[in-house]
């Protein structure tokens, strides 16, 4: 089999199922999902759980409803797979000149452009099955995150902002969450989409510097060639703003101490990881980037417990 299909990708997970695991045959596919980089759909996963969790203190309706945790789980695992398999379809001549992604599935030949067309199709099949689990309006809402996930692709081609495209797409679920739980939209949403965009776009540029100088040659375009030295004033910058709009959020949610709590462990690890950004170590920035989950999960914990207590 060739390197795509075999031998494991440079941004996997040291261990993970797909390369250790999962049948020769499959791992092609498993890749162009990133289930051997699972830190993706954790991010994309984060802003919904955050969501429900604050809709959940509004309402005092107790700690997160599990079954829709559960949902948002399986739908962001699978569209995220099916946005990366897209993105993949598109980027795969650029691929083929960046280092980091010359071996993937498609630059390397181990699966066709067909046959990644139908894997998505199977791929966002599942999504789509969660989604009409959600209510009406849900639903409907859910179906406006396709837009900026099929403009994202060609973003790097044009502007140096793709990373605020991505956010677009991979924030929303501060949207749906709220709209999964309350059936509307209100403020505390919209500032919780707004906060996930500006944490993405920060995260994104941090990933995006293992690939500065290939990228430079390709011609792909992105924040962190932007930014170039002001790298970490920048995503400083990016990430203050994502706590000063997540704290009107917390307060028009009806967030009490431990909500905050959380929010004061996520700023600290944001933090932490502005201190440690060299745009000259690559591996240094994979483990930044992927840190991000952990951050993520900090709030969520805070607010899920926040929410558990409202009622109390």
């Amino acid at each position: 089999m060739q390197a795509g299909g075999g031998a494991p990708l440079p941004d996997a997970a040291r261990f993970n199922l797909v390369d250790h695991v999962a049948p020769a045959k499959w791992r092609p596919y498993l890749r162009l999902a990133r289930i051997d980089r699972p830190v993706g759909w954790w991010l994309l996963l984060l802003p919904c759980w955050w969501s429900v969790a604050l809709a959940s203190i509004h309402l005092q309706s107790g700690f997160p409803s599990l079954t829709l945790l559960v949902l948002f789980l399986i739908g962001a695992v699978a569209m995220r797979g099916a946005g990366s398999t897209y993105n993949d379809i598109i980027d795969r001549d650029l691929d083929a000149g960046v280092e980091r992604t010359r071996n993937r599935p498609l630059p390397s030949g181990a699966v066709t452009p067909k046959q990644a067309a139908v894997f998505l199709v199977f791929q966002a099949l599942i999504g789509l099955a969660v989604l009409l689990q959600f209510n009406g309006f849900a639903i409907v809402l859910g179906l406006f995150s396709l837009l900026p996930v099929f403009i994202y692709p060609f973003m790097k081609r044009i502007t140096s902002w793709p990373q605020a495209v991505l956010g677009l797409a991979f924030a929303y679920g501060g949207l749906e969450g709220w709209a999964a739980v309350t059936g509307s939209l209100a403020p505390a949403a919209w500032l919780c989409y707004a906060a996930a965009i500006l944490w993405t776009i920060g995260y994104d540029t941090i990933y995006a510097v293992q690939d500065l100088e290939d990228d430079s040659i390709v011609g792909i375009r992105s924040t962190a060639r932007l930014f170039a030295g002001n790298t970490a004033r920048a995503v400083a910058l990016l990430y203050s703003g994502t706590v000063l709009l997540l704290i009107p959020a917390l307060i028009l949610a009806g967030s009490g101490p431990i909500g905050f709590i959380g929010l004061v462990g996520f700023a600290l690890h944001l933090g932490w990881q502005i201190k440690r950004i060299d745009t000259g170590d690559v591996q240094g920035a994979l483990r930044l980037f992927r840190s991000n989950r952990d951050a993520g999960l900090i709030l969520f914990a805070g607010l899920a417990i926040d929410a558990a207590i409202r009622p109390l």
